[in-house]
C-alpha cells in the first residue's frame, strides 16, 4: 500500500486542531453551570450589588440571544444600543465557531471512514497527525498563556482589536451597560484557562491513543501488504 499523503496528514492535523479548539471554546458557551459556579467564586454578588437571581437571569438572557437567536436583553440590568451592537458581533463569532467545529469534524469523520475502508488507518496514524496537532496547539496556547500570566489586560485588548477591528463598543460603560459588572476580566481569564485546558487535554489524550493504536505487530502489517496486493 502507498504511504498516506503528507499533505493529507498536515491538513488532518490542522482540522484536528480546529476541532479541538472550537469544541473547547463551545464548552463555556454552552455549559452555563460553569458561569454559575463563578458567581460565588468571584464574589459577583458583592462586587456588582446584584442578587444571584438577577445575575443568572441577565446572563441567561444574553446567552439565549447569542446561542439561540432570541430577542436581546440583559434581564433586569440596563443596556445600551452600543452594548447590544457588541453582542451582535459576538453572536457572529459564536456562530463561526460552531460552523468551523461542524466542518472540521465532518472532514475528520470522512478521513476516518475512507482510511478505514482502505485498511490504511493505522499506517496513517503512524505519521502522527494527532501528535502534530497537539504540538501546534501547545506552542500557540502556551505562548498565549504566558502572555496572559504576564499581562492579561493587554491580551484581552489585543483579542478584541483582532476580532472586532475598528470598533470600540466592547469597552462598556458600567453606568449604561450593567452586564459588564457581572462579566469581569477574571471570569474571561478562567473561561480562557478552561478552553485551553480542554483543548490541550483532548489533544494529549488523542496523541496517547494514536501512539498505542499505531504500534501494531510487524507481521500484521506484512500480512496486510500481501493480502491487498
Amino acid at each position: 500500500m502507498k504511504q498516506p499523503s503528507k499533505l493529507l496528514t498536515v491538513f488532518t492535523s490542522l482540522c484536528l486542531s480546529l476541532t479541538l479548539l472550537t469544541a473547547a471554546i463551545a464548552v463555556p458557551i454552552l455549559c452555563r453551570p460553569f458561569y454559575y459556579s463563578q458567581i460565588k467564586a468571584l464574589e459577583l454578588v458583592k462586587a456588582s450589588g446584584f442578587s444571584e437571581g438577577v445575575i443568572r437571569g441577565a446572563f441567561d438572557q444574553v446567552m439565549d440571544y447569542l446561542v439561540f437567536n432570541r430577542p436581546f436583553g440583559t434581564g433586569e440590568l440596563r443596556w445600551s444600543e452600543e452594548g447590544m451592537a457588541h453582542f451582535a458581533d459576538c453572536k457572529r463569532l459564536f456562530q463561526l465557531d460552531f460552523i468551523v467545529l461542524a466542518a472540521a469534524g465532518a472532514f475528520l469523520l470522512l478521513v476516518f471512514l475512507v482510511l478505514r475502508q482502505q485498511r490504511d488507518f493505522h499506517r496513517f496514524l503512524g505519521q502522527g497527525p494527532c501528535f502534530w496537532a497537539f504540538m501546534g496547539m501547545l506552542l500557540i496556547l502556551g505562548g498565549l498563556a504566558l502572555w496572559a500570566v504576564l499581562d492579561f489586560s493587554s491580551l484581552f485588548t489585543a483579542f478584541h482589536r483582532l476580532f472586532f477591528p475598528g470598533k470600540t463598543n466592547w469597552t462598556f460603560d458600567p453606568r449604561l451597560d450593567e452586564i459588564i459588572l457581572i462579566l469581569p476580566e477574571a471570569f474571561w481569564a478562567r473561561a480562557a484557562a478552561l478552553t485551553a485546558g480542554l483543548a490541550l487535554g483532548g489533544g494529549l489524550l488523542l496523541t496517547i491513543l494514536e501512539a498505542i493504536l499505531s504500534r501494531r505487530p510487524k507481521y500484521k502489517n506484512i500480512y496486510e501488504e500481501l493480502k491487498h496486493r
